[in-house]
């Protein structure tokens, strides 16, 4: 993930590690430090050898993006790392979320994306507000909808994911053009739903084979 720093918008301010030749970086010198300051700076139970300390960018909103998620108070940071892993793994360039969903910084959101918070755009912002001047089509996940088997999915959209409790809260529902849902094929009952997570990743998968 340190190594990939360079090639996006992150701009490092400092280095450690504990075996500072594992890291070659033309213009930043790593310092060195030993394992017991590791764990110190960590948040992690048994970090590998390096932490780099980051600018935070600016929060941007990129306007010409085709397929976009939305994420109404997702609160999981496994859920919302796992997801922008999804969205990197299929170009996805940008997730907006509402100002109640987890932070993207928390440590366990960066862990779970793996390197892709890098390349995808996450942005806060009040979600109502901006789907109420959005042009184009607005599809909502729910156990109750059109299957996404079935679904014809347009060239531009977004695809709106609620929180894992609670779903897509009223508010947000009553901007939404079309509801989809991922049908039930197996009888048993005791599977209430799908991992929000999860479901991002079949629903994705259903759009993309179709393109």
């Amino acid at each position: 993930m340190i190594k990939e720093l360079p090639k996006s918008d992150y701009e490092i301010e400092n280095l450690y590690s504990t075996d500072p030749e594992k890291l070659t970086f033309k213009t930043q010198e790593v310092e060195k430090i030993l394992p017991t300051e590791l764990k110190k700076i960590s948040f992690l139970q048994h970090p590998k050898d390096s932490v780099a300390v980051c600018k935070i960018p600016e929060n941007k909103l990129l306007k010409n993006t085709s397929i976009q998620l939305i994420l109404d108070g997702i609160q999981d940071p496994g859920n919302l790392g796992t997801i922008i892993r999804l969205a990197d793994w299929f170009g996805i360039e940008q997730i907006i979320c509402s100002t109640d969903t987890v932070d993207v910084y928390n440590p366990k959101v960066i862990q779970a994306t793996m390197g892709s918070f890098l390349r995808v755009n996450v942005f806060y912002t009040d979600i109502e507000d901006y789907l109420k001047d959005y042009e184009h089509p607005i599809l909502g996940t729910d156990m109750n909808g059109e299957s996404i088997y079935e679904t014809q999915f347009p060239e531009r959209f977004s695809l709106v994911f609620g929180n894992e409790g609670n779903g897509i809260r009223p508010s947000t529902e009553d901007l939404i053009t079309k509801m989809i849902t991922i049908p039930r094929f197996g009888n048993s009952q005791s599977t209430e739903s799908l991992n929000v997570s999860m479901s991002a990743g079949i629903i994705l998968g259903e759009v993309f084979s179709k393109k």
